[in-house]
């Protein structure tokens, strides 16, 4: 929780997420899991929950839909968790993270202009074009895109993970 949190903190005041941070939550996991391992979770683990979020947020990355500092996290994440319990906190925190974009989008009035992007996003893949290289908006870099910081919904969806385990191991 907390690189989560520190993650959230730093991504809504300065809008980055950084490298300490990251660097030190995966660390963190593989010492942890190396440390106190068990049969479910251990330095194996650990390197396969940083390698799958790797693995899906890179991509993200690539095609300019998300930034560095937030496939660092979720690989921290990865790292500290392990692959089942960090698809768990992927869930978690794109619910909640979805929730949140509608919102925006509506206080800020360009729901349908997100939605037309969407469309043009789904297109240029489905078609093997990076989006960004048709229409500069869909650059996360640009600046009339509207941007929310992924770090607040990591740190959301990891406490609801932690709240749900919390009342399951309670039974």
């Amino acid at each position: 929780m907390a690189v989560a949190l520190t993650a959230a903190a730093m991504d809504l005041r300065f809008r980055r997420i950084p490298n300490w941070l990251t660097l030190s939550g995966v660390l963190l996991g593989l010492g942890l899991n190396l440390l106190l391992g068990s049969s479910d979770y251990n330095w194996r683990s650990a390197l396969m929950g940083l390698g799958l979020a790797f693995g899906v947020y890179f991509p993200l990355y690539l095609l300019r839909g998300m930034g560095a500092g937030d496939v660092k996290l979720m690989s921290a994440i990865g790292a500290l968790v392990g692959p089942g319990n960090w698809l768990i906190i992927l869930i978690l925190g794109n619910v909640f993270g979805f929730f949140a974009a509608i919102l925006l989008l509506l206080s800020k009035g360009s729901f349908w202009g997100t939605l037309r992007n969407v469309g043009q996003v789904l297109y240029e893949l489905a078609h093997f074009r990076p989006p960004y290289l048709r229409r500069a908006e869909l650059d996360l870099d640009h600046p009339k895109a509207v941007t929310m910081p992924h770090g607040l919904a990591v740190a959301v969806g990891s406490c609801a993970f932690l709240v749900v385990a919390w009342a399951m191991s309670r039974r």
